[in-house]
């Protein structure tokens, strides 16, 4: 074995506290509603214990769960917001508060999101269209649950774009584009950049995009990023993606309990980053889990499909 490979077998220990789940937990099929179930508690009858998730919620899993956790305006007020103007005037302030979206806005624009904000739909018909609804730059303690984000032009940037921030946490979204258009007529989905830190992306359905989610976005940036970009992606949905599911640079990053269906090129570890890929299926991925540039990366109890099969534990060469 060549030195070049035995380097990319390797894993440097990190912070993040491994959360492992069996693959058989993932409940992938319907999680599109699933991830825009509304965020209001229902009263159950006598033996059901399923409840609704509260808009005071925090995260209990992955990075976002240390430097003193993500607790987005849970300590503030709480706005309900139906337009353009009054979700823009709620979100970009300093101040804690809750906003709870109501219906769909549709605003082609760059919304810049304060600290201390909890973002969240009111129930499955919230949703934001042609925006890239939250840019959150230089932010701290940020959450976004349950909405549904699609078709935000490569003109306004990412449909989720987190930079330089940190304790963001991303869950039970809908986030999407479509493939009728060049690769590049849209931006990323979801990418964490310019050394953000102590960020989680769970219960997401990530669809019908051409490159998906990057981690750290450039290859000579690594002297803002190496240290940083602490990510963990947990029980997501990616179907119908060309790449980034997600492509890794410089940052230490944990996947886990997620479902790649029809997603091309998926995990791509590169320029130093360390990634662990635990419990995930794969089905028809050409290159599930691949490594360019030095990447880094332990694989485990992962089921990569006829079209990638690769022992556990390995990680191809790209």
């Amino acid at each position: 074995m060549s030195s070049m490979k035995r380097n990319l077998y390797s894993f440097r220990e990190a912070a993040e506290p491994w959360h492992l789940f069996p693959l058989s937990s993932l409940f992938v099929f319907g999680l599109s509603s699933l991830a825009l179930a509304a965020p209001t508690r229902t009263h159950e009858k006598r033996g059901n214990l399923a409840k609704r998730a509260s808009v005071t919620q925090t995260p209990t899993t992955g990075y976002a769960t240390q430097n003193g956790s993500t607790t987005g305006g849970k300590r503030g007020s709480t706005t309900t917001v139906s337009t353009y103007a009054q979700f823009t005037a709620a979100v970009t302030d300093g101040t804690a508060r809750i906003v709870i979206v109501k219906g769909t806005i549709t605003k082609a624009a760059r919304i810049k999101v304060g600290s201390n904000k909890s973002i969240i739909g009111q129930d499955s018909s919230a949703s934001l269209l042609l925006a890239s609804v939250f840019y959150i730059k230089s932010k701290k303690n940020v959450i976004v649950r349950n909405l549904s984000i699609s078709k935000v032009l490569v003109a306004n940037g990412d449909a989720i774009g987190i930079q330089a921030s940190t304790n963001v946490w991303v869950d039970h979204c809908d986030v999407s584009s479509d493939t009728d258009h060049d690769k590049d007529y849209y931006d990323g989905l979801v990418d964490v950049t310019h050394a953000s830190d102590f960020v989680t992306i769970s219960n997401t359905f990530l669809h019908d995009h051409w490159k998906a989610s990057l981690v750290g976005h450039s290859d000579s940036n690594g002297d803002e990023d190496t240290g940083h970009l602490r990510v963990t992606y947990n029980n997501n949905y990616w179907y119908n993606i060309h790449s980034r599911g997600p492509s890794v640079r410089s940052g230490t990053v944990h996947i886990y309990n997620s479902y790649y269906l029809s997603v091309d090129n998926g995990i791509n570890t590169r320029d130093g980053a360390v990634v662990l890929v635990q419990s995930n299926g794969f089905d028809g991925s050409s290159k599930p889990l691949y490594s360019t540039d030095s990447g880094y990366a332990v694989a485990s109890d992962n089921v990569f499909g006829d079209e990638g099969r690769i022992k556990p534990s390995r990680v191809p060469l790209g």
